[in-house]
C-alpha cells in the first residue's frame, strides 16, 4: 500500500467551529464548519459552540460546500479533498443521525434517504442557509440527489463520488446480493439483537482491512492503511440493527424518475473497479443529468478519493472554479 504526496490535514483548524443542528424530530446532528481558508478571503457566517450564527463581514454570497458521507462513515473519505475545497468555498461537514457525534434518531423510523435530505436541510438552515455545493460519497450521492429534488433553493451544483442514483442493494458486485442477504440478516438481528450488536462491535479493524484488500474492494496498490482504519473503527460504533434498516431504505430509494430534471452543474466521479457501486451506474447518471460531466478514475475502487487524491482533488476544484464560481 502506498502513501500519497498530498499531505493529510493535521488536526482541526483553529477557525473551525463545532455545533449541533436540530432535525425536525429533535435528533441532534453534529456539524463542523469553517470559512474560506486562504488568508485575505473574507470569512462569513461563523458558528459558535452553542450554534449561534454570527455574520462577520463581507462575502455572505460565498457558497458553502456541504459534505455528505456514505453509510457507516463519519468523514474519512474527505481526508485529502476537504482542505482543497476549503481554498474556494466555506465548508460544512455533518454526521448522519446515528453516526459519529450525532445522536441516535429520536424517531427510529426516520432513517431513509428523504429523512437524511431533511436533516441536510436542517443543517443548511443551521448555518444560515447559504448558496451551496453538495458533495456526496456513496450513499451521500443519493442524499445529494434527493436534496436537490426536495429542497433545490440555493443549490448551485453537485459533486457525486462513487455512488448511485438508487437501488444500491441491487448493484453490489453487479448482482442483487444484498437484496438476497438483507432479509435473512434482519431476521437474525430481530431475534438476537444483543448478540449481534456485541459481535459487530468487536470486529477488529485490522482484520476488516485485510479482508477488504484481499477481496480487492479497495486498491491494495494505492490505498493507505491509515486512510482506511478510521472508517473501519467508526463503523463498529454504529448500531448494527439501525444500519441494516438504513441500508434497506437506501436500497428502496431511487432518483431515476427526476434525474433528467436536475438543471445545475453536476460532476460525477466513478471508480473503474468499484464493486459497491459499479461504474455503469455513474455512466448512466452522466448520460441522464443534462449538465453532468464524468470523471472515470482508472483502477479506482469505491474509495477512489483517497486512492488517487491528486486526480480527484484537481478535477473537483476545477469544476468548482469553472462551473460554480465562474
Amino acid at each position: 500500500m502506498k502513501s500519497h504526496s498530498v499531505p493529510p490535514p493535521s488536526g482541526f483548524p483553529a477557525d473551525e467551529e463545532h455545533s449541533f443542528a436540530t432535525a425536525t424530530d429533535g435528533t441532534r446532528l453534529f456539524v463542523r464548519a469553517r470559512p474560506v481558508h486562504p488568508a485575505g478571503v473574507p470569512s462569513v457566517d461563523r458558528i459558535d459552540p452553542v450554534g449561534h450564527v454570527d455574520p462577520i463581514g463581507p462575502g455572505a454570497n460565498t457558497p458553502t460546500a456541504f459534505f455528505c458521507d456514505g453509510i457507516l462513515c463519519d468523514g474519512f473519505i474527505w481526508k485529502y479533498l476537504y482542505d482543497e475545497v476549503g481554498k474556494l468555498l466555506q465548508l460544512t461537514h455533518w454526521h448522519y443521525r446515528g453516526h459519529g457525534r450525532s445522536s441516535a434518531p429520536e424517531n427510529p423510523d426516520l432513517i431513509d434517504i428523504p429523512a437524511h435530505a431533511a436533516d441536510l436541510r436542517s443543517v443548511r438552515l443551521h448555518v444560515s442557509d447559504p448558496p451551496c455545493v453538495i458533495l456526496g460519497h456513496s450513499m451521500g450521492t443519493q442524499v445529494a440527489l434527493e436534496e436537490v429534488h426536495l429542497y433545490p433553493d440555493k443549490v448551485r451544483g453537485l459533486v457525486l463520488i462513487c455512488g448511485s442514483f438508487g437501488k444500491v442493494t441491487q448493484s453490489f458486485r453487479g448482482m442483487p446480493l444484498l437484496d438476497l442477504i438483507l432479509p435473512k440478516l434482519m431476521d437474525i438481528v430481530e431475534k438476537q439483537p444483543d448478540i449481534v450488536r456485541a459481535l459487530w462491535s468487536r470486529i477488529p479493524p485490522e482484520v476488516a482491512l485485510k479482508l477488504a484488500l484481499r477481496a480487492r474492494d479497495v486498491d491494495p496498490d494505492k490505498v493507505h492503511a491509515d486512510d482506511m482504519l478510521p472508517y473501519l473503527k467508526h463503523m463498529t460504533h454504529v448500531d448494527f440493527p439501525m444500519f441494516l434498516k438504513m441500508l434497506r431504505a437506501a436500497g428502496n430509494h431511487t432518483a431515476e424518475e427526476y434525474m433528467a430534471k436536475i438543471d445545475i452543474p453536476v460532476l460525477i466521479i466513478a471508480g473503474e473497479k468499484d464493486t459497491f457501486t459499479p461504474p455503469a451506474l455513474s455512466e448512466y447518471m452522466a448520460e441522464t443529468i443534462p449538465k453532468a460531466e464524468l470523471l472515470m478514475v482508472k483502477g479506482g475502487s469505491h474509495v477512489a478519493a483517497i486512492e488517487q487524491p491528486e486526480l480527484v482533488n484537481e478535477r473537483v476544484t476545477a469544476f468548482i472554479r469553472d462551473r460554480i464560481l465562474a
